[in-house]
């Protein structure tokens, strides 16, 4: 507080099911004589010290190692890390077991958009505190949640070998591929659960979204001939363009004095955003035919998405109907590859890649030595890198709520963080709101 300031009041705000703020936090504005409002997001995380466990490991034990950060995304952390390390071992997989790679990855998608449109934040926009409650009005949108979000994790599982911390990938493919059985088994389940998704573009592009209006830069892979997941570019929309590899050419993550948790600024200070709304508004031209469609029928612009922070529900489901699309078209031009894996030899060097989680680009980058173990290690997740930006869209928004009824403010509040879809293994959170003003 600065010398003089007046606290004018101070609230406690209780958070369920606040993702990806893992342990305590903390929200504090302080309000100018302006009306400038500056925001901190206060985060208390307990050091879980992956970075450093992965160190004297070999590769195929980081990809087993880093799946356990996350229950939700650990196609991601595999992905991140496998590209990583078959770029400096100079690995070139069989385009079938690309195909796999993005089914995956898809599963992923399909499991982690459907959980946090229906079941995290819709809640929000219909006045109800939890999924649970809602289910009693409307049992049937929970349904579909839970068969699109079982569907998604049985792509995981006949991919990966497991629904939840898969363990089939390797560096030069997989330990083992499915059959043809097994795929086949898919294709009706991802028919029907397209049909529902496609509906459900419709009924969150027409709920009642809050006011909001910001100009954030966004952030996203790039690629030249398909929607954004394993490879291509690092863009941002006011024209970053790096490869893949090279994340620290243009960003960097800082350590900031109200929070534990490391955040991300482009190397120009500024924050970004991440996510389905990033990778909308930067490669919407490559959307599947029937996700575009989809958005066509919304009547919204990519931009008018990016440009409401609330409008993310939109996103992500229009990227859940293009995961479940482009699922099943894996499927139609998918032949088994002769060997699940190809062969290799480490090399001593940088290995570094990122790839499209959920909620975000994710960056992988180990140094490894002569017999290929890593020697250090640095993973960047969507986490730390929107951090910035959701400090950014409160410290917009938060003027239009502070003078309202507690339990209002609250509410609102939270629905724009879990805007960002934060990590549901940080579950039950409370923020403490202090504002101050002179």
């Amino acid at each position: 507080m600065h010398e003089g300031a007046v606290v004018d009041t101070e609230r406690e705000y209780k958070v369920g099911q606040l993702t990806r703020v893992e342990g305590e936090g903390s929200l504090h504005l302080t309000i100018d004589g302006d009306g400038a409002v500056t925001a901190q997001l206060r985060i208390f995380e307990a050091p879980r010290y992956f970075e450093r466990i992965v160190v004297g490991r070999h590769p195929d034990e980081v990809l087993d190692i880093v799946a356990r950060i996350c229950g939700i995304c650990p196609v991601a952390y595999q992905m991140s890390a496998v590209h990583a390390f078959e770029s400096l071992f100079g690995v070139e997989i069989d385009p079938n077991v690309r195909l796999l790679r993005r089914l995956l990855y898809c599963g992923e998608w399909i499991e982690s958009h459907a959980l946090h449109v229906f079941m995290l934040h819709a809640p929000d926009f219909l006045g109800y505190a939890s999924a649970l409650e809602m289910a009693v009005d409307h049992r049937q949108l929970v349904e579909r949640a839970l068969r699109l979000k079982k569907l998604g994790n049985r792509i995981v599982a006949i991919v990966g070998g497991r629904a939840i911390h898969p363990v089939s990938v390797k560096v030069g493919g997989f330990s083992r591929v499915p059959t043809a059985r097994e795929l086949e088994e898919l294709r009706a389940p991802l028919a029907d659960a397209l049909a529902e998704a496609v509906e459900s573009v419709a009924l969150v592009a027409g709920l009642d979204t809050p006011p909001s209006d910001r100009d954030v830069r966004l952030v996203s892979l790039r690629h030249p001939t398909e929607y954004p997941m394993n490879e291509g570019r690092i863009v941002s929309s006011d024209g970053i363009d790096v490869p893949i590899g090279s994340w620290r050419d243009a960003f960097e993550e800082v350590q900031v004095p109200w929070s534990h948790a490391l955040q991300a600024r482009a190397d120009d200070g500024v924050p970004y955003l991440l996510g389905p709304t990033a990778r909308l508004a930067l490669a919407a031209d490559q959307l599947h035919p029937a996700a575009a469609a989809a958005l066509r029928a919304t009547g919204l612009t990519p931009d008018q998405i990016a440009r409401n922070v609330f409008r993310s529900i939109v996103a992500r489901s229009v990227e859940l109907v293009h995961a479940l699309a482009e699922a099943a078209d894996i499927l139609d031009g998918y032949s088994r590859p002769q060997t699940p894996a190809e062969p290799w030899t480490p090399r001593p060097g940088v290995a570094a890649w990122a790839t499209e989680a959920p909620r975000g680009l994710l960056f992988h980058r180990y140094e490894v030595d002569e017999g290929g173990h890593v020697t250090a290690a640095q993973i960047v997740p969507p986490t730390s890198q929107n951090q910035a930006a959701i400090e950014h869209d409160l410290a917009i928004f938060a003027p239009a709520v502070v003078d309202l009824p507690h339990d209002e403010a609250t509410r609102r509040l939270e629905q724009l963080i879990r805007s960002y879809d934060p990590c549901i293994s940080c579950a039950t959170h409370f923020l403490r709101l202090s504002v101050e003003r002179p």
